[in-house]
């Protein structure tokens, strides 16, 4: 699961307001102009992959670090469009606009608002912990499969041909079909992009590599004259500011907006939180989480005041900010300051950029959600969790990023309500030469009493999973038939309700028709106030914080007690 979130901070001598300080130091002012500069090129990629004027994705940048800068708690998170969020756009308000660009812009700008929206409602009710249920099994098969849908969206545009389709095998098939028809200067212009952008990636981090290839690009289509050889550039893009209001048209205009506003806000602050705790520890200051709530709503409030789309915190972006001096909340004005000077002067010059450069852009930075080493790792660890990771994963190529986020909301769900309902009962034996038990299963030279069976449920005792137990005990009761004491070990069940409780009566009866005595020990206080409100003190004999394993068995029978040790 992911890590669970807290309503406050936990260390009070590093509060994360101290972490919030926005005066600016020449480090912030160089990190600025490096995060503006790498936000360029990335801002008008993803603004195509949302299906955007380019210049949306600029907007959000600039007027979403603003407001994060006032409101936010991390010193080194930056937030703009992120790829994930600009695919889920991008595949969804497609058929709401029905092909009107003018309307698809004003629905992202609706969904940011709205985001905005539910981010301060959630703030309100005090919600940040829910994103705590969204498990990282989950969303390490979720960004495999947006990372893949996000590529092939950029395929066409990489290969120079027309693409098409609505879905990702049909989009696929359209792009076999048409990989004949590829233009090779097209080809040619993605692959120096992806050689200059990987080499950069490795060579320089943390510095706008992105950029500098963008400004070659756009010499080379100058020099070479590739746009009459076919490929397609960006456009003019509107100099100035962005105009600030409402986008003109409402919630109840536009059929399921609400629901991709409510998968912008899950993915943003998932992500947003996983970015700001990270660099937290790196640099010793906590994250309010709350109030990281807050300050997603006041982004992307602006946002979509400012005809943008939905904003986050991105890991790779805060990256950039982090490895290139960041140390407070300041950088992100002076970078929105900067992004503001390159809106009203330098538009011109990205006229003649190459659409096939924007992809490659995509692409390499996409390459981050495809975490191949660690889906490797979850099936040496846990095929179960590899099985959820691979539907997951599935689920987002099947049904799409919108859907898919739905699915892994359900799926953390169901995962967490699997490991509930079926805890692991151990079947424990003596450590030899003590008088302490644990696991046989997971230390197979523990030495089994004989004539007793002793078993410990790893979890608390609860109406869904007390069946699971009951059928566990009696399966290891009917395959040891010598046994005449069973030893319930409750160390590890801090809560028992009245399911709980009624099982262990209706084991006590079980155990018995077959022989077998049924003794409770290492009981905690409130459990121990409900198994003797049920009786089974009476029973099964006195329930007591001092009794041990080893004190149940030697109580039971001194020959049974002292078999095996030494």
């Amino acid at each position: 699961m992911a890590a669970p979130a807290t309503e406050a901070t936990s260390r009070p001598a590093r509060p994360a307001g101290a972490a919030g300080s926005v005066a600016p130091s020449w480090s912030d002012v160089l990190s600025g102009v490096t995060l503006a500069a790498y936000a360029v090129p990335v801002a008008l990629a993803y603004a195509t992959l949302a299906g955007l004027a380019p210049e949306a994705g600029i907007y959000g940048y600039m007027l979403g670090g603003l407001a994060y800068a006032v409101l936010g708690s991390s010193r080194q998170l930056a937030i703009g469009p992120t790829s994930a969020i600009s695919m889920l756009v991008g595949a969804s308000i497609g058929p709401m606009a029905a092909g009107d660009p003018a309307r698809a812009a004003q629905i992202a700008a609706l969904t940011a608002l709205l985001v905005a929206v539910l981010a301060t409602i959630a703030w309100a009710l005090r919600l940040s912990a829910l994103t705590s249920f969204v498990s990282d099994t989950i969303l390490l098969g979720f960004k495999a499969g947006a990372g893949i849908s996000i590529a092939v969206t950029q395929l066409p545009s990489a290969l120079g041909v027309a693409g098409g389709g609505d879905h990702l095998f049909t989009r696929v098939a359209t792009l076999a079909h048409q990989a004949g028809d590829a233009n090779p200067v097209v080809v040619a212009v993605t692959l120096s992009a992806l050689a200059l952008l990987l080499a950069g990636e490795r060579l320089l981090p943390g510095r706008p590599v992105a950029l500098a290839v963008v400004a070659l690009s756009i010499v080379a289509t100058a020099v070479l004259g590739l746009e009459a050889r076919g490929v397609a550039t960006v456009g003019q893009i509107p100099a100035g500011l962005p105009a600030i209001g409402l986008p003109g048209i409402r919630a109840r205009d536009v059929d399921g907006v609400v629901m991709l506003a409510a998968a912008c806000l899950l993915l943003a602050y998932v992500e947003g939180i996983s970015a700001a705790r990270t660099l937290g520890r790196a640099h010793g200051y906590d994250v309010d989480v709350r109030r990281e709530l807050l300050a997603l709503g006041g982004a992307n409030l602006l946002a979509g005041l400012g005809h943008a789309y939905p904003v986050a915190g991105g890991l790779s972006q805060s990256a950039v900010n982090d490895k290139a001096g960041a140390r407070s909340r300041a950088s992100l004005v002076i970078a929105s300051l900067t992004l503001g000077v390159a809106l009203l002067f330098l538009t011109g010059l990205l006229r003649t950029l190459p659409k096939a450069v924007l992809a490659a852009i995509v692409l390499v930075a996409v390459k981050g959600l495809i975490d191949l080493p660690g889906i490797a790792r979850l099936r040496r660890l846990s095929r179960l969790e590899f099985r959820v990771a691979i539907t997951a994963l599935v689920g987002v190529l099947l049904l799409g990023i919108l859907k898919g986020v739905l699915l892994a909301v359900i799926g953390s769900i169901l995962l967490l309500l699997h490991r509930a309902a079926t805890p692991h009962v151990a079947f424990l034996g003596r450590i030899p030469g003590t008088a302490r038990f644990s696991d046989r299963e997971r230390n197979p030279d523990n030495e089994p009493v004989p004539g007793v069976l002793v078993f410990r449920v790893e979890a608390a005792l609860l109406y869904f999973n007390v069946e699971h137990v009951l059928r566990a005990v009696l399966a290891e009761a009917d395959a040891h038939p010598d046994a005449r004491l069973a030893v319930c070990d409750l160390s590890t069940s801090p809560y028992v309700d009245l399911a709980g409780a009624d099982m262990l009566t209706r084991l006590y009866d079980e155990l018995a028709a077959r022989g077998v005595a049924l003794r409770l020990c290492e009981t905690r206080a409130t459990v121990r106030d409900v198994l003797r409100a049920q009786g089974l003190d009476v029973k099964a004999g006195p329930i007591s914080r001092r009794t041990s394993v080893a004190a149940v068995i030697d109580a039971f029978g001194p020959s049974t007690a002292t078999a095996g040790a030494s």
